[in-house]
């Protein structure tokens, strides 16, 4: 199986990220393209704004919000999970780079649990 690395975007990249996959909306403050290192944006894979909006990265809220945020992966014709799908299947290793300060409850923390609970569609 694909080992799945959580990494915030202000950290500096390794050259053991493997493929560095940016799952949020937007663009990351003060961060330039060629600081963040990306291999892809796959900002189709961030909750919605009214889910990211409504989470606010408050803990209290974070069974509700991996509840929420699972059904819209799974509700939606998402061709960015197809592409997640295609990293995940042809590397030993994939770096999912996120913003939020709160590394404990964030959509990658969310989104590395639906694919190692085998919710992606391979």
């Amino acid at each position: 199986m694909t080992e799945i690395r959580l990494k915030r975007a202000y950290d500096e990249p390794a050259r053991s990220d493997g493929p560095r996959l940016l799952v949020d909306r937007v663009w990351l403050r003060g961060v330039t393209r060629e600081k963040a290192n990306l291999t892809e944006w796959l900002k189709g894979l961030a909750p919605s704004n009214e889910l990211r909006k409504w989470f606010g990265h408050d803990p209290a809220k974070w069974d509700s919000f991996l509840e929420k945020y699972r059904q819209e992966l799974t509700l939606t014709d998402n061709a960015d999970l197809s592409t997640l799908a295609s990293y995940v299947d042809n590397h030993e290793r994939i770096t999912l780079v996120f913003a939020a300060k709160d590394t404990d409850h964030n959509n990658a923390v969310a989104l590395k649990q639906f694919i190692e609970a085998r919710q992606l569609p391979l």
